[in-house]
């Protein structure tokens, strides 16, 4: 079931069950094996993220002193990123309506305390694909609002298993995760919450 929560944005609560969760994790844990958890940090300033990351497709988005963008790359390794397991393809294939396969999952790592500010997903060459977003572990408060920063927000809990899809009028709204719920999943050894970001990055030809 997906419910319409506002113009383009969408969720299906619940779409993962356990064992799929379970099975989404494994493969996750081969991506990170090949693919480490880094530490990002903010352009110019080099303030570090308080969420650790990884990627897994063709192109993984990083964040540098040097600015935000797209690259093969591991930042840390400089080996390519891992090839995206076929459990998250299927994610994509099933809920974005689109007819190109996402390009890129970043995998973000948010312990307790973690947050990401308010932000716009516009790196991207092609933005009338969507952006999905998969939610693994503990519970997490994801705010959401307009085009503009100072849009007025709303606040929607997000539990393992749930699927964001962001399309249309809300492919480029400003968005974020202000608190992370501890105890709330016992999906990760240690707890801590997994977000995955599928998006298409090139334009198709």
């Amino acid at each position: 079931m997906i419910n319409e929560i506002a113009d383009g944005l969408a969720l299906a609560p619940g779409y993962l069950d356990q064992s799929q969760q379970t099975a989404v994790l494994a493969d996750i844990r081969k991506v990170v094996a090949a693919a480490p958890l880094y530490q990002p940090v903010m352009p110019r300033s080099g303030r570090p993220f308080s969420v650790k990351m990884s990627n897994c497709g063709p192109l993984g988005w990083i964040s540098d002193k040097a600015g935000y963008r797209y690259q093969a790359t591991h930042p840390d390794t400089g080996q390519p990123w891992p090839d995206m397991p076929g459990s998250i393809t299927k994610i994509w294939d099933d809920l974005s309506g689109h007819g190109a396969p996402a390009e890129c999952c970043l995998i973000n790592f948010y312990r307790a305390g973690a947050k990401m500010g308010l932000h716009r997903d516009e790196n991207e060459e092609d933005f009338s694909a969507p952006v999905v977003s998969v939610s693994l572990g503990d519970e997490a408060l994801f705010r959401f609002g307009g085009s503009e920063r100072k849009s007025r927000t709303k606040s929607l809990r997000l539990a393992s298993g749930d699927v964001l899809i962001m399309a249309g009028a809300s492919r480029l709204n400003y968005h974020g995760v202000d608190k992370i719920y501890p105890g709330t999943s016992s999906l990760l050894r240690g707890g801590g919450r997994l977000n995955l970001t599928l998006r298409r990055v090139t334009r198709q030809v």
